[in-house]
Protein backbone atom coordinates (compact mmCIF):
# COMPACT_ATOMS: atom_id res chain seq x y z
CA UNK A 1 0.00 0.00 0.00
CA UNK A 2 1.43 3.11 -0.76
CA UNK A 3 1.10 6.74 1.42
CA UNK A 4 1.03 9.91 -0.45
CA UNK A 5 4.01 11.71 0.84
CA UNK A 6 3.80 14.02 3.49
CA UNK A 7 5.16 17.76 3.22
CA UNK A 8 8.00 18.64 5.94
CA UNK A 9 6.57 20.38 9.09
CA UNK A 10 8.14 23.67 8.20
CA UNK A 11 6.50 23.42 4.84
CA UNK A 12 2.98 22.98 6.37
CA UNK A 13 3.63 25.68 9.10
CA UNK A 14 4.54 28.29 6.59
CA UNK A 15 1.40 27.07 3.93
CA UNK A 16 -0.88 27.62 7.26
CA UNK A 17 0.42 30.92 7.83
CA UNK A 18 -0.30 32.12 5.02
CA UNK A 19 -3.45 30.58 4.67
CA UNK A 20 -4.28 32.68 7.81
CA UNK A 21 -2.85 35.55 6.93
CA UNK A 22 -4.88 35.46 3.48
CA UNK A 23 -8.24 35.17 5.85
CA UNK A 24 -6.99 37.56 7.76
CA UNK A 25 -6.61 39.99 5.78
CA UNK A 26 -9.87 39.48 3.74
CA UNK A 27 -12.12 39.34 6.91
CA UNK A 28 -10.62 42.89 8.42
CA UNK A 29 -12.67 45.68 7.15
CA UNK A 30 -12.13 48.10 4.53
CA UNK A 31 -9.83 50.92 6.41
CA UNK A 32 -12.05 53.95 4.88
CA UNK A 33 -10.09 56.47 1.91
CA UNK A 34 -8.46 59.79 3.19
CA UNK A 35 -10.52 62.56 2.40
CA UNK A 36 -8.97 65.28 0.22
CA UNK A 37 -12.23 67.21 2.06
CA UNK A 38 -10.52 67.91 6.02
CA UNK A 39 -11.81 71.53 6.11
CA UNK A 40 -13.40 71.94 9.29
CA UNK A 41 -14.85 75.67 10.66
CA UNK A 42 -13.30 77.59 13.25
CA UNK A 43 -9.45 78.55 14.44
CA UNK A 44 -7.53 76.45 16.35
CA UNK A 45 -7.32 77.70 19.80
CA UNK A 46 -5.49 74.64 21.61
CA UNK A 47 -3.76 71.58 19.88
CA UNK A 48 -7.10 69.96 18.22
CA UNK A 49 -9.54 72.61 19.70
CA UNK A 50 -11.41 74.73 17.54
CA UNK A 51 -13.64 77.74 18.04
CA UNK A 52 -16.19 78.75 16.34
CA UNK A 53 -17.31 81.86 16.92
CA UNK A 54 -20.53 83.98 15.11
CA UNK A 55 -22.41 86.95 15.87
CA UNK A 56 -26.19 87.57 15.29
CA UNK A 57 -27.99 91.19 15.07
CA UNK A 58 -30.22 90.17 18.22
CA UNK A 59 -29.72 93.05 20.28
CA UNK A 60 -30.68 91.73 24.41
CA UNK A 61 -33.74 92.62 25.62
CA UNK A 62 -33.89 96.02 27.67
CA UNK A 63 -35.65 94.37 30.89
CA UNK A 64 -35.97 91.06 32.96
CA UNK A 65 -37.16 88.68 31.72
CA UNK A 66 -39.92 86.94 34.03
CA UNK A 67 -39.22 83.09 34.83
CA UNK A 68 -42.99 82.60 35.45
CA UNK A 69 -43.42 80.35 32.36
CA UNK A 70 -41.31 78.15 34.46
CA UNK A 71 -43.29 77.94 37.63
CA UNK A 72 -41.31 80.58 38.85
CA UNK A 73 -43.32 83.13 39.33
CA UNK A 74 -41.35 85.26 41.69
CA UNK A 75 -38.22 85.13 39.89
CA UNK A 76 -36.84 86.92 36.77
CA UNK A 77 -33.22 86.84 35.38
CA UNK A 78 -31.29 89.46 33.57
CA UNK A 79 -31.02 88.03 29.72
CA UNK A 80 -27.52 89.18 29.69
CA UNK A 81 -26.68 86.33 32.17
CA UNK A 82 -27.92 83.65 30.54
CA UNK A 83 -26.20 80.96 28.48
CA UNK A 84 -28.00 78.68 26.13
CA UNK A 85 -25.91 75.42 25.51
CA UNK A 86 -26.13 71.97 23.88
CA UNK A 87 -23.50 69.21 23.09
CA UNK A 88 -23.03 67.02 20.36
CA UNK A 89 -21.84 63.59 21.49
CA UNK A 90 -20.48 60.18 20.74
CA UNK A 91 -23.91 58.69 21.66
CA UNK A 92 -27.33 59.45 23.32
CA UNK A 93 -27.13 56.46 25.88
CA UNK A 94 -24.88 58.45 28.48
CA UNK A 95 -22.66 56.77 30.56
CA UNK A 96 -18.63 57.07 31.29
CA UNK A 97 -17.89 56.04 27.53
CA UNK A 98 -19.65 58.80 26.07
CA UNK A 99 -18.57 62.41 25.58
CA UNK A 100 -19.01 65.53 24.13
CA UNK A 101 -17.40 66.32 20.69
CA UNK A 102 -18.63 70.07 20.55
CA UNK A 103 -20.08 72.55 23.15
CA UNK A 104 -22.13 75.27 21.54
CA UNK A 105 -23.16 78.34 23.78
CA UNK A 106 -25.23 81.40 23.02
CA UNK A 107 -25.52 84.69 25.26
CA UNK A 108 -25.87 88.47 24.47
CA UNK A 109 -22.93 90.14 24.63
CA UNK A 110 -21.35 93.67 23.35
CA UNK A 111 -18.62 94.28 22.12
CA UNK A 112 -16.78 97.02 19.49
CA UNK A 113 -16.81 95.39 16.86
CA UNK A 114 -20.52 93.75 16.31
CA UNK A 115 -22.17 95.90 19.02
CA UNK A 116 -25.29 94.73 20.33
CA UNK A 117 -26.28 90.67 19.91
CA UNK A 118 -26.18 87.38 20.42
CA UNK A 119 -22.99 85.73 20.21
CA UNK A 120 -22.57 81.73 19.55
CA UNK A 121 -19.61 79.97 20.47
CA UNK A 122 -19.03 76.33 19.66
CA UNK A 123 -16.11 74.74 20.59
CA UNK A 124 -15.12 71.59 18.35
CA UNK A 125 -13.16 68.37 19.38
CA UNK A 126 -10.84 67.44 16.09
CA UNK A 127 -8.87 64.90 18.20
CA UNK A 128 -9.64 62.57 21.83
CA UNK A 129 -7.06 64.53 23.58
CA UNK A 130 -8.75 68.04 23.16
CA UNK A 131 -11.23 67.26 25.58
CA UNK A 132 -9.63 68.80 28.57
CA UNK A 133 -8.47 71.79 26.69
CA UNK A 134 -12.44 71.79 25.60
CA UNK A 135 -13.52 71.63 29.25
CA UNK A 136 -11.15 74.24 30.44
CA UNK A 137 -12.43 76.70 28.05
CA UNK A 138 -16.14 76.10 28.65
CA UNK A 139 -15.47 76.35 32.54
CA UNK A 140 -14.07 80.29 31.37
CA UNK A 141 -17.39 80.67 29.71
CA UNK A 142 -19.44 79.66 32.94
CA UNK A 143 -17.12 81.93 34.72
CA UNK A 144 -17.26 85.48 32.42
CA UNK A 145 -20.76 86.75 34.41
CA UNK A 146 -23.18 85.07 36.69
CA UNK A 147 -24.23 82.73 34.90
CA UNK A 148 -27.70 81.05 34.44
CA UNK A 149 -27.79 78.19 32.29
CA UNK A 150 -30.25 77.27 29.65
CA UNK A 151 -30.91 74.30 27.51
CA UNK A 152 -33.73 71.93 26.16
CA UNK A 153 -33.31 68.69 28.34
CA UNK A 154 -30.01 69.68 29.21
CA UNK A 155 -30.70 69.11 32.96
CA UNK A 156 -31.27 65.69 32.39
CA UNK A 157 -28.88 64.87 29.38
CA UNK A 158 -26.19 67.70 28.57
CA UNK A 159 -25.52 68.66 31.93
CA UNK A 160 -24.58 65.47 33.97
CA UNK A 161 -22.70 64.22 30.94
CA UNK A 162 -20.49 67.03 31.40
CA UNK A 163 -20.40 66.78 34.96
CA UNK A 164 -18.93 63.12 34.12
CA UNK A 165 -16.44 64.57 31.75
CA UNK A 166 -15.29 66.81 34.41
CA UNK A 167 -15.12 64.42 37.22
CA UNK A 168 -12.90 62.10 34.46
CA UNK A 169 -10.54 64.26 33.64
CA UNK A 170 -10.24 65.18 37.74
CA UNK A 171 -11.40 68.73 37.49
CA UNK A 172 -13.84 71.00 39.25
CA UNK A 173 -17.16 71.08 38.14
CA UNK A 174 -18.42 74.28 37.04
CA UNK A 175 -22.28 73.29 36.28
CA UNK A 176 -23.48 72.54 39.63
CA UNK A 177 -23.23 75.57 41.17
CA UNK A 178 -25.56 77.49 38.40
CA UNK A 179 -29.39 78.28 38.36
CA UNK A 180 -30.66 76.03 35.16
CA UNK A 181 -33.61 76.76 33.34
CA UNK A 182 -34.53 73.73 31.38
CA UNK A 183 -37.26 74.82 28.77
CA UNK A 184 -38.26 71.18 27.47
CA UNK A 185 -40.31 71.32 30.40
CA UNK A 186 -42.43 74.54 30.50
CA UNK A 187 -42.53 74.25 26.31
CA UNK A 188 -44.23 70.33 27.52
CA UNK A 189 -46.09 71.15 29.70
CA UNK A 190 -48.06 74.12 27.48
CA UNK A 191 -47.59 72.37 24.29
CA UNK A 192 -48.66 68.55 24.78
CA UNK A 193 -50.94 67.41 22.86
CA UNK A 194 -50.95 70.85 20.44
CA UNK A 195 -48.68 69.37 18.19
CA UNK A 196 -47.41 65.45 17.30
CA UNK A 197 -44.50 66.07 19.83
CA UNK A 198 -42.08 68.72 21.64
CA UNK A 199 -38.80 67.81 19.92
CA UNK A 200 -37.06 71.21 19.68
CA UNK A 201 -37.33 70.57 15.45
CA UNK A 202 -41.24 70.52 15.99
CA UNK A 203 -41.36 73.23 18.27
CA UNK A 204 -39.03 75.65 15.68
CA UNK A 205 -41.44 74.35 13.36
CA UNK A 206 -44.78 75.29 14.70
CA UNK A 207 -43.75 77.65 17.40
CA UNK A 208 -41.18 80.08 15.97
CA UNK A 209 -41.65 79.33 12.31
CA UNK A 210 -38.27 78.24 11.51
CA UNK A 211 -37.59 75.46 9.08
CA UNK A 212 -33.70 73.92 8.88
CA UNK A 213 -32.46 73.57 5.39
CA UNK A 214 -29.97 70.69 4.88
CA UNK A 215 -30.22 69.47 8.38
CA UNK A 216 -27.93 66.57 10.01
CA UNK A 217 -30.16 64.68 11.89
CA UNK A 218 -28.41 64.65 15.50
CA UNK A 219 -28.69 61.07 15.59
CA UNK A 220 -25.88 61.42 12.44
CA UNK A 221 -23.53 63.26 14.39
CA UNK A 222 -21.37 60.79 15.91
CA UNK A 223 -20.79 59.02 12.64
CA UNK A 224 -19.80 62.58 11.41
CA UNK A 225 -17.17 63.29 13.76
CA UNK A 226 -16.07 59.22 14.33
CA UNK A 227 -15.73 59.20 10.53
CA UNK A 228 -13.76 62.59 10.48
CA UNK A 229 -11.13 61.18 12.72
CA UNK A 230 -10.59 58.49 10.92
CA UNK A 231 -9.03 60.18 8.05
CA UNK A 232 -12.90 60.74 6.17
CA UNK A 233 -14.74 63.52 4.40
CA UNK A 234 -15.25 67.18 7.06
CA UNK A 235 -18.43 67.70 5.20
CA UNK A 236 -20.97 66.22 7.47
CA UNK A 237 -19.29 67.45 10.08
CA UNK A 238 -19.21 70.70 9.27
CA UNK A 239 -23.23 70.53 9.03
CA UNK A 240 -23.47 69.21 12.62
CA UNK A 241 -21.39 72.41 13.89
CA UNK A 242 -24.78 74.16 11.75
CA UNK A 243 -27.02 71.90 13.02
CA UNK A 244 -25.36 72.89 16.56
CA UNK A 245 -25.68 76.55 16.05
CA UNK A 246 -28.99 76.64 15.20
CA UNK A 247 -29.78 74.69 18.56
CA UNK A 248 -28.50 77.15 20.60
CA UNK A 249 -30.15 80.39 18.63
CA UNK A 250 -33.17 78.49 18.55
CA UNK A 251 -33.35 78.33 22.65
CA UNK A 252 -32.40 82.04 22.95
CA UNK A 253 -35.95 82.62 20.60
CA UNK A 254 -37.63 79.66 22.46
CA UNK A 255 -36.60 81.43 25.68
CA UNK A 256 -38.42 84.96 24.58
CA UNK A 257 -41.27 83.15 23.55
CA UNK A 258 -42.13 81.74 26.24
CA UNK A 259 -42.04 84.76 28.18
CA UNK A 260 -44.09 86.40 25.47
CA UNK A 261 -46.66 84.08 25.88
CA UNK A 262 -46.81 83.77 29.61
CA UNK A 263 -47.32 87.27 29.97
CA UNK A 264 -50.24 87.39 27.46
CA UNK A 265 -51.47 84.54 28.57
CA UNK A 266 -52.23 83.12 25.17
CA UNK A 267 -51.55 79.38 23.89
CA UNK A 268 -50.21 80.57 21.20
CA UNK A 269 -48.59 83.73 19.64
CA UNK A 270 -48.34 85.03 16.40
CA UNK A 271 -45.70 84.14 13.38
CA UNK A 272 -42.65 86.71 14.37
CA UNK A 273 -39.86 86.66 11.96
CA UNK A 274 -36.96 84.78 13.13
CA UNK A 275 -33.17 86.27 12.61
Amino acid sequence: MRFPATRPASQSIDALQKLLGLREKNSAPPRPRKSTDREVPGEEIAPGLRLIETHLPMPAPDYELSLAFAKRHDESVDPRNLLFFDTETTGLAGGTGTRAFMIGAADWHIDSRHGDGLRVRQLLMTTMAAESAMLDVFTGWLREKDTVLSSYNGRCYDSPLLKTRYRLARKADPIAPLDHVDLLFPTRRRYRGTWENCRLATIERELLRIVREDDLPGSEAPAAWLNYLRGGSARNLRRVAAHNHQDVVTLALLMLRLVEVEAAGEETVPFVEAP
